[in-house]
């Protein structure tokens, strides 16, 4: 069940992540109010997932899903550039995120 927890607090990162660059330096208020709430709950089902799971498994992979989704989203959504080089290193940053949850024996 951490994965879970963990796994939609990561979700949760690229939405206050997508929020925070709507809101226009936080001066937009719903996408402001959107951003804050999803802080919030992004990290308490962190906490929650860090119950059971390592320190350092649970904010790599916490980060890991936050930056390539937030990667993702900005490409998709916003039109940003989709170079090789920024490919390759949302590649990695997701082959480590697999690397991470088969190495980890907690749960």
């Amino acid at each position: 069940m951490a994965w879970v927890y963990l796994g939609v607090a990561g979700l949760l990162e690229i939405v206050w992540a997508s929020a925070m660059k709507h809101s226009d330096g936080f001066t937009k208020l719903w996408p402001t109010i959107i951003c804050l709430i999803g802080m919030v709950a992004s990290v308490v089902l962190l906490s929650i997932s860090m119950k059971t799971l390592p320190l350092g498994t649970a904010y790599s992979v916490w980060t890991g899903i936050g930056a390539a989704g937030a990667f993702l989203f900005g490409i998709v959504i916003l039109g940003e550039q989709a170079s090789l080089g920024r490919i390759v290193a949302a590649a990695l940053i997701v082959s480590g995120l697999i690397l991470m949850k088969l190495s980890d024996n907690s749960t």
